[in-house]
């Protein structure tokens, strides 16, 4: 005996590809290319930012941000981001995806504008009023990821489910280049327009004083892209599951699908308010039931998302510094401010262009075919894999004539990154979860792997710093070859803990989380 399933749910389970799945994408989509651009380009000015405030005449090198006020500026929108998620996929199952999917988006753009009109020209009020709006933006940005997941899971049908939630993720990735690009942009326009020479040769005009103007430039343009898909996300109805089985209107599921998927449903009342009374749809988070029934599911999708981010975003926000100790990026004193910035963003965007962004689309291509749980599998081992390759023996790619390769395998722990877990956690919670707890578990996963970044933005932004030479202002630390063997070693941990991840490939959302299982079955399940 198995569970009901409404025809509305039914519908959109065997819908074919149309065109409102390709409209939902590009919706949701274009919330995650913001989201990116948003949280790592940061990571492309923030050495601009300290020439322009923290430079001393007569400093043999140019100024940088002190330790606390650099950790500050790049994870304060991390710590936001986390919160964001909580909050937000908590109120997306009180309220309604729709609904507060517009807050989020309202925030980012606000956000996004203040954190480049940050106040004032000393040091403390700019970069304090800088970190108080990337929190805010931060915290819109969190709100984003539960929502966006489980919008696009709840539109899809279950054929190529898979492909249009990692669709969405994917985004990030060309937010990712776009960052660069625009920064490259920028920063080379301001170069050919303000002619500035290098530190070495003239330090107090090698930072402009329209310098300043660059980096809030490049903060605020991550209003756009967010602006221009505001009207399109209102238009947008609500989902048929939260409304059947969240709100247990039919009526209004019915309608709204009908018109997307341009057929006439039955609103089947009765069915909905039967299903709503079944065990399977009565228990809470914090119940001893979602232990036994998903206890498990949490733990994996926390664990894993958690351990990923450590090494992801550790990755991204290091990656200049890993670049300069390998020659890649120029001495900073051998270049102007403006110049520093421009061969930053050419680097990390040649990384993302050639490692980050086709992982991405790898996963979008084949997560249906080859399920989550084996690229997840996969992308752990193979970052484990290069991570170790390029950490154990480090000081052999800092000889001349070894970059090129050590560029390589370091691009190829991103590809495997994203054609694997960066891509595959976001999208698994969106799956397995029943209806009215989706965007929650979403969000306290998501939360997760945002400790994970704080872990790795934090505390390897320390760790990472030469034990006998580090940069001014901060501690000792191991050195960079061994922070790349830890999170060689982290990624390891991130296989073992996959293994308490369910596969939901060529289910539908109430199968993959047991949502409308009647009580006998699940019983009766539960004693075999």
């Amino acid at each position: 005996m198995g569970g009901e399933q409404l025809q509305v749910l039914t519908a959109l389970d065997v819908a074919k590809t149309q065109l409102y799945h390709f409209k939902a994408i590009v919706i949701a989509g274009m919330g995650f290319f913001t989201d990116a651009y948003d949280l790592f380009i940061i990571s492309l000015v923030v050495k601009l930012l300290g020439r322009i405030y923290y430079s001393k005449p007569g400093a043999p090198k140019p100024g940088i941000l002190p330790p606390g006020v650099s950790a500050s500026v790049t994870g304060v929108a991390l710590v936001g981001t986390l919160f964001g998620q909580l909050f937000f996929g908590w109120l997306g199952d009180k309220m309604g995806r729709k609904k507060v999917y517009g807050i989020t988006l309202l925030l980012m753009v606000l956000c996004s504008l203040a954190s480049g009109l940050s106040f004032g020209s000393q040091p403390k009020g700019v970069l304090t009023t800088l970190c108080f709006f990337r929190f805010w933006l931060g915290f819109g940005v969190g709100g984003d990821y539960p929502l966006s997941a489980t919008i696009m899971s709840e539109y899809a049908n279950k054929k190529t489910r898979g492909a249009f939630i990692a669709a969405v993720f994917a985004m990030q990735g060309v937010g990712i280049l776009f960052s660069g690009f625009v920064s490259l942009v920028v920063s080379a326009a301001f170069d050919h327009r303000f002619k500035a020479p290098s530190y070495q040769s003239n330090p107090a005009a090698s930072v402009p004083s329209q310098s300043d103007y660059l980096w809030r430039i490049v903060l605020m343009f991550g209003a756009i892209p967010a602006a221009l898909t505001y009207y399109w996300r209102m238009k947008m109805p609500e989902t048929a599951r939260y409304t059947a089985l969240v709100a247990k209107n039919a009526k209004q599921a019915a309608q709204d699908m009908g018109k997307v998927l341009h057929a006439d449903i039955e609103a089947e009342e009765e069915m909905v308010q039967r299903i709503s009374v079944t065990k399977s749809n009565n228990f809470g988070l914090f119940s001893r039931e979602f232990v036994r029934r998903h206890g498990l599911h949490l733990f994996g999708t926390t664990t894993t998302w958690f351990l990923l981010d450590i090494a992801f975003y550790s990755q991204n926000l290091f990656q200049k510094d890993v670049l300069s100790d390998l020659g890649w990026i120029p001495k900073p004193e051998t270049m102007s401010a403006i110049g520093e910035v421009y061969r930053i963003a050419r680097a990390q965007t040649l990384i993302a262009l050639c490692g980050t962004v086709p992982g991405y689309w790898f996963t979008v291509a084949l997560i249906d075919i080859m399920g989550r749980f084996a690229i997840q599998l996969m992308g752990f081992f193979f970052m484990t894999v290069f991570m170790f390759a390029i950490g154990i023996p480090y000081s052999h790619w800092r000889l001349p004539g070894n970059h090129v390769g050590f560029v390589v395998m370091y691009g190829l722990t991103f590809f495997f990154a994203n054609f694997g877990p960066n891509a595959t956690t976001f999208v698994v919670p969106a799956e397995i979860f029943p209806a009215r707890l989706r965007s929650t578990c979403h969000g306290i996963s998501a939360a997760a792997g945002k400790a994970g970044a704080i872990v790795g933005a934090f505390g390897f932004l320390y760790a990472a710093q030469d034990p006998h030479t580090p940069s001014a202002g901060y501690p000792p630390g191991i050195g960079v070859k061994k922070s790349l063997i830890i999170l060689g070693a982290i990624n390891a941990l991130g296989m073992l803990c996959t293994l308490a991840v369910p596969e939901a490939k060529g289910k539908s959302l109430e199968e993959a989380s047991k949502e409308t299982i009647d009580d006998q079955v699940d019983d009766d399940a539960a004693q075999v």
